[in-house]
């Protein structure tokens, strides 16, 4: 195994090291589940970089780079949703929007096909990372506030407004960026359901 795959299965492994420390009590646990999954998200970078650079690439890599990246980022969603931070049907649609472009993608290979990342999608990616980090945020935050007996309903309505908005957003981004997959490539799927009649 190469050093680019090395550094995929490293974010696979991060993802549930992400996950032990973030169900401890405390602000400590809280900043080094932060710092993991920065370290994580940063491997999602040096992988491809290093594939490239040295010529690594390979099918292994191709295939379990996109599963690590929505491992981690998953992960993280369902461990706010058992926190009771998110509402479930905010992940169950990111969710949905990942198997549903997932399967379209090994749908496409069968054909000989490669669907090409689309600018929507990056930015789906983007705001699904950025979301994470301000969920965590917002969670070293409330952990240092209640240690110091200072939670209000104040501070409460600013924290579920600020996640909230959070939240629309990203899951916003991420159903465009599914309608705009399966728009850009309804030929495809056309194509097969006329040559099944």
């Amino acid at each position: 195994m190469n050093l680019a795959n090395q550094l995929t299965f490293s974010r696979i492994i991060l993802a549930f090291v992400f996950i032990i420390f973030i169900h401890q009590p405390g602000v400590a646990p809280a900043i080094i589940a932060t710092f993991i999954f920065t370290i994580a998200s940063l491997t999602d970078y040096f992988d491809g970089y290093v594939a490239r650079k040295y010529g690594l690439e390979n099918d292994l890599g191709k295939l379990m780079d996109p599963i690590a990246d929505k491992l981690l980022i998953l992960s993280a969603f369902v461990v706010f949703v058992q926190m009771r931070i998110i509402a479930d049907w905010m992940m169950m649609l990111i969710l949905a929007r990942e198997i549903l472009i997932t399967g379209l993608r090994m749908f496409a290979l069968t054909k000989k096909k490669v669907i090409a990342a689309e600018k929507a999608g990056k930015h789906k990616t983007v705001s699904q990372i950025a979301a994470v980090f301000i969920i965590l945020g917002f969670i070293i935050f409330e952990r240092s506030v209640v240690a110091l007996s200072g939670w209000t309903s104040t501070v409460e309505l600013w924290w579920t407004v600020g996640i909230n908005l959070t939240m629309v957003v990203t899951v916003a981004l991420t159903l465009i960026s599914g309608f705009s997959y399966l728009w850009n490539n309804r030929n495809l799927v056309s194509l097969e359901g006329s040559r099944g009649q």
